[in-house]
């Protein structure tokens, strides 16, 4: 988890000028939105309760002096006073429960007040008490001791308002700039993953469903980018204003700020539980979703089948199974994320709010605490609590993103082959196979010692049972795999001594089921490659008796094409295939059975278009119908990964070997099928 937790910093460390930027604009809003309580503590402890501070007799009485007429005298709060001005008899004025009173002269010491009348004031300390006459005060009086404050208090309150709009903005940024920033990192992981698709060996993608790739495609770099957009937004929002708070609260009192301390400490426990518990189940989830996707992308592509074989009921079945198990861990994360979400962290605030009170009521901090301060810290207290349990609320999509990084990295870290851009120049088409044995699994070997040469211009066919090493030949002559011993040549150079780009740039394939891709006709012969200009692909397709079929489509070569090309024949399908073989104009031309899967008369077609296209061409075909092989310049006859019979076809039928007893095998069951048409009267 730690070098996933290292890669993913280095994807965001591609974009750090944002990130940081963002991080500073972040420092600017905690900052303005932390001088609140700090304004606020001025407002109550200088503004509103600082009238309780000494006032002094007066001549100074002008507007700007904040001078208070009463009863014919002037009198200034202490902290009004200019240095060197001189200060007249002391009076003060103090609250009692709702009221307030003038006291004409000092008060030496203060404590607990009550009114024993209407103008007697008794001060308690421990054992010790005193009273003092006293005046009540009506509300205009008291409202022109508090007037001189109004103009600071507006003061304040303005610029408190002009710091919650300084601290919008800036939150603005900073979200825009993260989020930007992480649709940017997601936007370079998932084009990395695509890449890396391309450079993945076949094989993967013979023992990974497809579902699953998918999945990583797009469920899980989604699952990522939540990361940057509200896990690590949190994350770096909270720890700033914790931090921020922490220092605030040392500001207003070190001995309050170290009540807290324990805080930290508290929360990071309460991450490392919850991730130990939650990793191992947001890895089951992840898996299950993947094995979702990847029944509904089967089920979805063999539709025809199920409803055919009518296996709807136990598809559904399976399904519900992997549905269930998936519910399951999703529970089994609901528990957790219930057992430690925001309400416990509540429970705590509550508690620290308690431990508060009582520090505070039972300590001689109740006396040097002002009550400013302790609403400060309160507030502070309060807000503390707030990025805490954002933070807490995002640790399962913590844990579901970097389990969605471990799967993604697990795809990166697959072993592939760099995509190179480098031409080579058109090959002859020599091509031999010396001694050449191929394993799917060690020890398994499905091609025995192949030895045999292809010369420029030749035509090849391969023919035998179904697991006789024909399609591996082809495989290994693409370089979908590597050869286990021996080597392949083309012009007398070893293949593995060009990139498999370079390699496949003159080489063109027709497989049995041709596969086309979601756009048109015209789009799928040239697979939009700009060297591939319309008139080449309506050659190609004319080449291949292809061009009149299709041009009656209602939108000729311009008609759309939706996945797989389902919507056209399975003899419209292999010819745009072939012709999309033939516009890339390849030295080597593979035909992997590809007349298998069409009628009589669309073969026809194609094979007179080979009589002319194989000419300079290396070609080679792999065929059950024996009768489209009788014009190749070589034939090899594959039993078990070995060759048992080579030649062209005059020469193997005088042989009365294995391709002679295939042949009249083939040949019978012509025959006997022309014999049953013939019968069919033809009135039927």
């Amino acid at each position: 988890m730690k070098q996933t937790g290292k890669r993913l910093f280095l994807y965001a460390a591609k974009f750090k000028r944002t990130l940081l930027l963002a991080l500073l604009f972040l420092s600017f809003a905690v900052a303005t939105e932390l001088a609140g309580p700090f304004i606020a503590k001025q407002m109550i402890d200088t503004h509103i309760l600082g009238i309780e501070k000494p006032w002094y007799e007066t001549q100074s009485a002008t507007k700007t002096s904040k001078a208070v007429a009463f009863e014919q005298t002037f009198y200034k709060r202490s902290d009004n006073f200019e240095e060197g001005e001189p200060k007249g008899k002391e009076v003060r004025i103090l609250q009692v429960g709702s009221q307030f009173v003038w006291l004409n002269q000092a008060l030496p010491w203060d404590g607990v007040r009550t009114l024993t009348d209407d103008s007697k004031l008794r001060v308690t300390q421990g054992n010790e008490q005193a009273e003092y006459a006293v005046q009540k005060l009506g509300v205009q009086e008291l409202y022109s001791f508090y007037q001189p404050q109004f103009a600071d208090l507006m003061s304040l309150a303005g610029f408190y308002v002009i710091l919650i709009f300084i601290g919008a903005g800036f939150t603005y940024g900073q979200k825009y700039l993260l989020q930007t920033a992480a649709n940017r990192i997601i936007q370079r992981m998932r084009t990395d993953v695509f890449a890396q698709i391309q450079r993945l060996p076949i094989n993967y993608f013979d023992n990974q469903p497809a579902g699953k790739i998918v999945s990583r495609i797009t469920n899980d770099t989604e699952s990522i980018r939540d990361l940057y957009v509200q896990v690590l937004a949190n994350f770096f929002t909270g720890t700033v204003y914790i931090v921020g708070i922490i220092v605030a609260i040392f500001i207003l009192d070190y001995r309050l700020a170290l009540f807290t301390l324990p805080i930290i400490p508290l929360l990071l426990a309460w991450i490392l539980v919850y991730r130990k518990y939650a990793s191992t189940i947001n890895h089951e989830i992840r898996e299950r979703i993947s094995a979702i996707n990847g029944m509904i992308n089967e089920a979805i592509q063999g539709m025809a089948i199920i409803r055919a074989f009518r296996r709807q009921k136990e598809t559904a079945a399976e399904f519900e199974q992997l549905n269930d198990a998936y519910t399951r861990y999703q529970n089994k994360l609901l528990s957790l994320n219930s057992l430690t979400s925001h309400n416990l962290m509540n429970v705590v605030r509550n508690l620290f709010f308690f431990g508060l009170i009582w520090y505070v009521g039972g300590s001689a901090l109740n006396a040097v605490i002002t009550v400013g301060v302790l609403y400060a810290f309160v507030d502070y207290l309060n807000r503390m609590f707030h990025p805490m349990v954002g933070i807490v609320n995002q640790l399962p999509n913590l844990e579901r993103a970097l389990v969605s990084a471990d799967r993604v990295f697990e795809l990166l870290d697959e072993k592939g082959t760099d995509v190179v851009a480098a031409k080579t120049a058109r090959y002859k088409g020599n091509v031999s196979f010396e001694h050449v044995r191929f394993a799917y699994k060690e020890g398994e070997d499905v091609l025995k010692d192949i030895s045999f040469q292809a010369g420029q211009g030749q035509t090849v066919a391969l023919v035998g049972h179904t697991g006789s090493g024909k399609s591996s030949i082809l495989n290994l002559l693409f370089r979908f795999y590597e050869v286990s011993e021996g080597r392949i040549t083309i012009d007398g150079r070893d293949i593995r001594d060009l990139s498999r780009q370079q390699l496949r740039q003159h080489m063109g394939i027709v497989l049995q089921d041709p596969f086309l891709f979601t756009g048109t006709i015209a789009s799928n012969v040239s697979l939009d490659d700009p060297s591939i200009t319309r008139e080449r692909v309506e050659a190609a397709l004319r080449d291949v008796g292809a061009a009149e079929m299709l041009g009656a489509l209602p939108r000729g070569l311009d008609e759309p094409v939706i996945e797989k090309g389902s919507t056209l024949s399975a003899g419209q399908r292999q010819l745009i295939s072939f012709a999309r073989a033939l516009a890339f104009d390849p030295a080597i031309l593979i035909l992997d059975e590809a007349t298998a899967s069409i009628d009589t008369e669309t073969e026809a077609v194609i094979q007179a278009a080979l009589d002319v296209l194989k000419k300079g061409r290396t070609t080679f075909i792999i065929a059950h119908r024996l009768s489209t092989i009788r014009s190749a310049d070589l034939i090899l006859v594959l039993d078990h990964g070995e060759i048992v019979e080579r030649g062209n076809h005059e020469e193997l039928m005088a042989l009365h070997g294995r391709y002679y007893q295939m042949y009249q095998l083939q040949a019978g069951h012509r025959e006997i099928a022309a014999a049953g048409e013939a019968e069919v009267p033809s009135g039927l």
